[in-house]
């Protein structure tokens, strides 16, 4: 990671999401649906105010990451109704209007991007975004994008007839897009790419290539992030004790890989698998209502460093923050960052 990023040792960070607040999106609506295509009704603001009051929301979350003590911080992802529509339903080549329907990781069939013609990224998406996050904060800024092999699962394919080539399209225009991230200045770089572990037959086929694609060129620290399903969705029963695709992805050009830990009670001797990248890990248990203490954190920081040398590890949530009630995210962060201290104090 940069200088920047780097000073300190485990920096704290949050998989992207923060909850978004009651009066700017229907929560009720939010915890039912993760919208592959544009879901506006979401959205209690009225269209006219809608940027105002995002603005005004990205503010709060920025400050209660702050207040929280975290190091690498995002601007909540406040304008998003998913982690992956918004930039994906922004592409050229995209039917918006006329959904395709696939099945879902949960089994359902979901409407999603209908792909019609050669995907290219028309314009900028996120950059507003990033450059609003920039200028809130003077701490080290991470954005997020979804992967190109995931937003490939999430679509319709009526163009190419083939998934490998609409992912590297995909992947094209998530490289453009990065690039103007970074210009607007982004520090981190993190692709979401949870259907490598959906499709993992697939996924080996050529998903370290569209990642390595998408990436190119990229000088800022990057990161993959994988995830089992959000804990408000995928109890946590359900969830596997290990990931179906993850040692390929010590071939990416990612130096940072994000993972899942604290719900799904992950081996950790995975992570051996993953040398010489930095790991994200989850220490936060997004399923459960009560807040973590700062022992407990520091506990599960110290289950990654029998693997992991302290200067690879990143403590950070579970991924699906924003489904959590506002007060007891900003709760967790807290013991998260107390937790990091602790270990980091019996490391000096």
């Amino acid at each position: 990671m940069s200088a920047k990023v780097s000073e300190k040792l485990f920096a704290t960070t949050v998989v992207g999401s923060y909850p978004q607040p009651d009066w700017l999106v229907n929560r009720e609506m939010l915890s039912k649906v993760v919208p592959r295509v544009r879901l506006k009704e979401i959205w209690r603001v009225p269209e006219a105010w809608l940027e105002q009051a995002q603005d005004d929301a990205t503010v709060v979350a920025i400050r209660e990451q702050e207040a929280a003590g975290i190091d690498v911080i995002t601007d909540g992802e406040m304008r998003r109704e998913s982690y992956s529509n918004r930039f994906a339903t922004a592409l050229e080549g995209i039917d918006i209007d006329n959904p395709g329907m696939v099945k879902s990781r949960a089994g359902t069939m979901t409407p999603v991007p209908r792909v019609v013609g050669k995907v290219r990224r028309r314009g900028p998406v996120e950059i507003r975004d990033m450059e609003f996050l920039r200028a809130h904060t003077d701490r080290a800024a991470k954005i997020t994008l979804p992967g190109p092999f995931t937003m490939a699962q999430q679509a319709q394919d009526e163009f190419y007839k083939d998934p490998e080539a609409l992912a590297m399209d995909m992947a094209a225009a998530v490289n453009a897009e990065i690039h103007d991230l970074v210009k607007a200045g982004a520090d981190v770089i993190q692709l979401d790419e949870p259907w490598v572990r959906q499709n993992p037959d697939m996924a080996k086929q050529f998903a370290v290539k569209a990642i390595n694609r998408a990436l190119e060129g990229v000088t800022v620290p990057t990161a993959i992030h994988l995830c089992f399903g959000y804990a408000a969705v995928v109890p946590g029963s359900s969830k596997p004790a290990g990931y179906a695709f993850l040692a390929e992805l010590a071939d990416t050009t990612a130096g940072i890989i994000s993972i899942e830990s604290a719900q799904p009670k992950l081996d950790l001797g995975v992570l051996k698998d993953l040398a010489p990248k930095q790991v994200m890990l989850g220490v936060i248990d997004l399923s459960d209502p009560a807040v973590e203490t700062p022992q407990t954190v520091a506990e599960r920081i110290r289950a990654g460093l029998k693997y992991l040398p302290a200067d690879k590890l990143i403590p950070a949530p579970d991924c699906g923050m924003k489904y959590m009630p506002r007060s007891v995210a900003f709760a967790k962060l807290k013991a998260m960052s107390e937790g990091a201290a602790i270990v980091r104090k019996e490391l000096s």
